[in-house]
């Protein structure tokens, strides 16, 4: 699976600890910065994300920030992204299968290194539902 991650300065250790554990199990990342904890703005970060995603739509994307959700905010603005923050496995594979979710959202303030593993786990086992759930999913899309 391809990965496209970005964070803003509250993010940088979880998102490189991401990273690493995303290249360890075999995907390929694209890592968007931002490279240093010198203060960004978070929504420059999430539309770089979720234009990569809009561009290569067989990709996944991974955004984080101090709690998620300003990243989360920024990137369902984009027409076709569908950005959820998730705070447990659980989540993680609800967004997947119930809105077929294609940016992961999570904070370094909320959750630590095991939690994060566990989310990005349940997201990459997951997919899609179909069936009940693509006439929500439509509705989503629908302005």
């Amino acid at each position: 699976m391809k990965f496209y991650i970005a964070t803003d300065h509250a993010g940088i250790e979880l998102k490189d600890y991401t990273v690493e554990l995303l290249k360890g199990k075999g995907h390929e990342v694209i890592d968007l910065g931002p490279f240093s904890k010198d203060r960004v703005d978070y929504p420059d970060y999430a539309h770089k994300v979720a234009l990569s995603i809009i561009e290569d739509c067989s990709a996944q994307g991974i955004l984080i920030c101090g709690s998620g959700i300003g990243m989360s905010m920024a990137a369902n603005r984009h027409e076709g992204i569908r950005a959820a923050l998730c705070h447990d496995a659980y989540t993680a594979t609800v967004a997947r299968g119930h809105n077929n979710a294609n940016i992961l959202c999570f904070g370094e303030r909320i959750v630590g290194k095991g939690v994060a593993e566990s989310i990005v786990d349940a997201w990459i086992a997951g997919s899609f539902d179909g069936g009940r759930h693509c006439g929500r999913v439509q509705k989503i899309e629908t302005k």
